[in-house]
């Protein structure tokens, strides 16, 4: 995997993935950004939500749960002291679909966090990560 980051100006980075996607990152206006972006470090917390969600969907769909949404909700706190680090991360999963069971649901999500989402257990070595849920009927 590769990524190219490319200085724009001030405090703004242009983020170039390897498949072709771009992301202006910028910090805000007391750090010399324009708040034209998000920080790198909400990228990491996006990246982890978005990691952690395909995979539950993904176990939900093999295990032929009829789920039909799945939102992410995260919380984060990081260390008060350079380098600062994530030190609590908490997911909060709101899934919704047809005769969800909640144990599925469970098992999903204990799976993405201990075997499957690479994003999040990498965090996971730094932060205290929580995880809890609740089913929608769709």
């Amino acid at each position: 995997m590769r990524a190219r980051i490319k200085w724009v100006e001030g405090v703004s980075f242009l983020g170039q993935t390897e498949s072709g996607h771009g992301v202006l990152m910028d910090g805000p206006p007391e750090a010399g950004g324009n708040n034209m972006g998000p920080r790198p470090m909400e990228m990491v917390l996006i990246g982890a939500g978005g990691c952690t969600s395909f995979d539950v969907v993904h176990i939900l769909k093999k295990t032929r749960q009829q789920v039909t949404d799945c939102v992410a909700e995260i919380e984060a706190e990081r260390a008060e002291t350079d380098p600062k680090v994530f030190t609590r991360i908490h997911f909060h999963f709101v899934v919704s679909g047809k005769g969800l069971k909640p144990e599925q649901v469970e098992r999903a999500i204990s799976l993405s966090a201990e075997k499957y989402c690479s994003a999040s257990i990498m965090l996971g070595k730094t932060a205290q990560i929580t995880h809890d849920f609740e089913i929608l009927e769709a």
